[in-house]
């Protein structure tokens, strides 16, 4: 039988390392649920191409925590990186388009952020969890509540690729 647990990282501080395993734990689900997948799924939008594709939304997931990296951090994303990974929307508000992006490539890049994020948290305290930070549009938000919304967002998001799974395969 198999045992569900968070794994705090030892060094991060006790919450800090909670709040880190539920994102790393959600990421390890996610990169299990597109493990194998074709570079047709992942860019399969729907039957009537109406919807976020796997790339795109794999895309958006790292874009968001690469901000979430400097929020925490109350910077802004340098451009070097706004460049390499584009916005988190388009013009229209929607997802930007990703194709013909291979799968490995999604995956080393939101790596790569991951470690980023992993290298945040184990600088922070647990009294840094009450720290506001800049929040978009003139909103805030308390890095406690910035990590845990990483980890939701990503709950969510895995939720569509799941969705899309299924209608790839009917």
């Amino acid at each position: 039988m198999k045992h569900y647990d968070f794994t705090p990282d030892d060094r991060m501080f006790p919450v800090v390392g909670l709040l880190h395993s539920m994102v790393t734990y959600n990421y390890h689900r996610l990169k299990l649920l597109v493990d194998g997948l074709t570079q047709v799924e992942i860019d399969y939008k729907g039957p009537h191409e109406e919807l976020n594709s796997i790339a795109q939304l794999l895309r958006h997931l790292a874009v968001v925590d690469l901000h979430w990296v400097y929020r925490l951090q109350a910077k802004d994303v340098p451009q070097e990186y706004r460049n390499r990974f584009g916005p988190m929307y388009d013009n229209e508000g929607k997802l930007p388009m990703v194709k013909d992006v291979p799968l490995e490539k999604l995956l080393e890049e939101y790596d790569e952020i991951q470690e980023m994020f992993r290298q945040i948290c184990l600088k922070l305290t647990d009294n840094d969890l009450n720290t506001v930070v800049p929040y978009g549009n003139g909103q805030t938000a308390a890095i406690r509540w910035g990590i845990w919304h990483i980890a939701d967002h990503s709950r969510h998001h895995y939720a569509d690729i799941v969705r899309l799974k299924k209608m790839i395969r009917k």
